[in-house]
């Protein structure tokens, strides 16, 4: 990744509106209810192909847009975390009446903010699927410069600094990154281009600071969480090493867990060469405990 000083726009440019909802939600008839969390900077694309398969199987599947995931980058970098757990939240109030039994699963950042869900409606959730979850930016593509990174976090410099994503994007199929290459090496800072379709080509190093905080937080309430956690990682994780996994289910005080590991793709798990092995994973997972052959 390059890192890049940006102001701002320029006076001519107008602000943009603070953002939600555009997310997916798919009616199901086998009393069971999905909610998949996408990832910071990211969209509900890169979960569609679990959303759809879930939902062949008769679960209801809601996909929430992250609070202001969609919006110019101004707007996203002024997004507190607690704003983005509330669209989860409000996500969990659409399904929770009429559904029997409530699945969450989340992307990297979502898988985080799958567990904090977990841990306050510990009660209603019945499953946690954690995929690529992202305490710590330990995989083998983190930028050199990445030491420097918690100078700036607690400065006004957080406010003015960019990651530019760089390959492979976070995945090892050719053609989707080919696909993300001719998007994000030609977009500028304030092309809102196709962010719904492929997310920000520029991650807000002052997000890091909402991303320290959320890591902060949950890790203080993991030994809170008793529900069935799987944890789905790549051993090539770009992104997030398998580290990740193994912290959380080292604390979380659930008697089923289990972390599972992918050789074949990268971070954005879901979207990539291994996609169709992930859903079976998490199929199987969710199955097992609405079917009552995992018990808590």
């Amino acid at each position: 990744m390059a890192l890049i000083f940006y102001p701002g726009p320029g006076r001519t440019v107008k602000r943009g509106a603070p953002l939600s909802g555009e997310g997916v939600f798919l009616k199901g008839n086998n009393g069971c209810a999905a909610i998949l969390i996408h990832g910071l900077t990211g969209t509900p694309n890169e979960i569609k192909f679990l959303g759809v398969s879930l939902n062949k199987k008769g679960y209801t599947v809601i996909c929430p847009r992250l609070k202001n995931h969609g919006a110019p980058l101004d707007v996203l970098k002024d997004t507190k975390w607690e704003d983005f757990y509330q669209s989860v939240r409000d996500a969990y109030m659409e399904v929770k009446d009429g559904h029997r039994f409530i699945f969450v699963s989340g992307l990297s950042m979502g898988a985080l903010l799958a567990l904090l869900l977990a841990d306050e409606f510990r009660d209603r959730i019945n499953g946690v699927s954690c995929l690529s979850p992202t305490l710590f930016y330990d995989g083998w593509n983190t930028p050199w410069y990445n030491f420097l990174l918690p100078l700036a976090i607690h400065t006004p410099l957080r406010n003015y600094f960019y990651h530019k994503e760089d390959p492979p994007y976070g995945v090892k199929n050719k053609r989707m990154r080919e696909r993300l290459h001719n998007y994000y090496s030609n977009a500028g800072i304030d092309d809102a281009g196709k962010i719904s379709e492929y997310g920000y080509p520029f991650f807000p190093v002052a997000l890091l600071c909402q991303l320290k905080s959320l890591v902060s937080h949950l890790v203080s309430r993991l030994e809170n969480i008793h529900v069935p956690v799987q944890l789905i990682q790549a051993k090539d994780d770009d992104i997030s090493s398998v580290k990740n996994s193994q912290f959380i289910y080292d604390r979380v005080r659930s008697k089923t867990k289990e972390i599972v590991l992918l050789h074949d793709s990268y971070h954005c798990i879901t979207a990539d060469q291994e996609r169709k092995t992930v859903t079976a994973k998490i199929e199987e997972f969710f199955s097992k405990i609405h079917s009552g052959t995992e018990k808590e």
